[in-house]
Parts: structure tokens; sequence; C-alpha cells
């Protein structure tokens, strides 16, 4: 409410000066110039993601992943194994360990960060078989909980981040999709998560900041639709 009484006071101010002619150019500038400022402090602003550090946390959806993923690269270059304590995150650097909390059983477990995903919005994390298994989720495939940052990993590889607008398992429905985002936002591109069935992402934009991504979402997200910040590890295929 503070800042609303006294930009309604620089109002009233510079309407009474106006009347009396009192006004001189120089004044009339920096009055501007408070204004001007006192308008942009309401715009609202898209939120910058806090700075990851232990005792971050994040509330959403968690699902679970197994086969066929079972035995192939991660993100991270390591072999996937489902019967390990492990999970996928979409940003947070590999090898941090993350403490997941089932708020709808009050179970948890410690995961280490190796792959990235989920790429459905509205979810948070994918944990392998073993970590669902241990917060009893594996019958009803999400869960509601509570991640905390442990220990935060290091990244090893180059990467870059980019703003998710769909994931399709047919590629003529990503193109569709491809070709629509890209008339608006500039260049958007195809990633090929294989798998049966493959999983077809689109996605925008290659920044190396993260606050330029969450801005692009919000924007996005404000105007199309569903879109989310993901971060690309490494060398991606773009099709």
């Amino acid at each position: 409410m503070g800042p609303a009484r006294e930009d309604k006071t620089y109002r009233s101010e510079y309407v009474s000066v106006l009347a009396s002619g009192q006004m001189t150019r120089r004044a009339a500038i920096a009055l501007s110039a408070v204004l001007l400022a006192a308008s942009c402090a309401k715009k609202k602003r898209a939120a910058a993601p806090p700075p990851f550090r232990p005792g971050y946390t994040e509330t959403g959806i968690a699902s679970w992943y197994g086969h066929p993923y079972h035995g192939r690269a991660s993100a991270s270059g390591e072999i996937y194994d489902m019967e390990k304590l492990t999970a996928a995150h979409r940003t947070l650097p590999f090898g941090t360990m993350v403490r997941v909390h089932n708020l709808d059983n009050g179970r948890s477990v410690d995961v280490r960060i190796i792959d990235r995903g989920p790429f459905v919005n509205g979810r948070i994390v994918d944990l392998s078989h073993a970590a669902a298994r241990e917060v009893a989720m594996i019958g009803t495939g999400t869960a509601n909980v509570r991640l905390e940052i442990l220990a935060l990993g290091i990244e090893a590889a180059p990467g870059y981040y980019a703003v998710q607008v769909g994931a399709f398992r047919e590629r003529a429905n990503a193109e569709l999709r491809r070709k629509e985002m890209e008339k608006r936002y500039g260049a958007a591109r195809l990633l090929l998560r294989d798998g049966n069935p493959p999983l077809w992402r689109v996605v925008i934009g290659r920044m190396a900041n993260m606050d330029e991504a969450v801005d692009l979402a919000a924007r996005i997200e404000s105007e199309t639709g569903a879109a989310f910040v993901v971060r690309l590890d490494g060398p991606q295929s773009d099709l």
C-alpha cells in the first residue's frame, strides 16, 4: 500500500504545481522520472528462480521410470540402473543429493540426480523404480512430494537452458507445434528421447542464464499455454 500512496502523492503534487505555473523544465524532468520509476515498479515480472543450495526445497508431483530406460545411458552419461536410488530433474546439477518427502504418506528417500526429466508439465522429479518403492508410489505412479537439497553437485559438462513447450509421441504432431512456436518466438527445434514409444520434445531458445529462460517460459505460458525451463547438457541432437 505504501508505494501506491506515494505515487498518488507525487501525482497530486505534479498536477498542483502545473496548475500554479511554478514548474521549471528541470523540475518537470525530475518529477517525470520519479513517476516513471513508480510505474515500472508496479509491473509484474517473472520471478527469478532462487539459487540452488543445500536446504532449497521444491514442491510438486513426482513420477517414476524404469523400462525401457533401464541399462541405457542417462543424460549425465551414467548408465541408468532402475534398482539404484537415483532420479531425474530438469535443472539440478548432476550429482546433487536430494531428499524426497512423499507428502501423501510421510515416507522419504534420499536420491542422487543423474538424469533429466520429467518432461511432463506439472511434474518436478522422476524417481528410479527403487526410489519409488521406498516411498510407496509404485502402484499410484505419481505422488505429491517435497524435494530438499542435501548436497549440491557440480556440473562437469557445459550446458544451457531452453524452454520446453510440448512433448509428443508422434513426430508429425511435434513438428506442427515446432512450426507454430517458431513463428512466434524464433528458432524452435525437436529433441528426441528414445524409448518405446519415443518422445519428441519441442524446445525454444538457447540461454546460458537461467533467469532469461524463466522469463521466456513465463511469457510463453501467459500467451500460448504450458511451458517450463529445462537444462540441456552437452551435445544435443536437434532434429
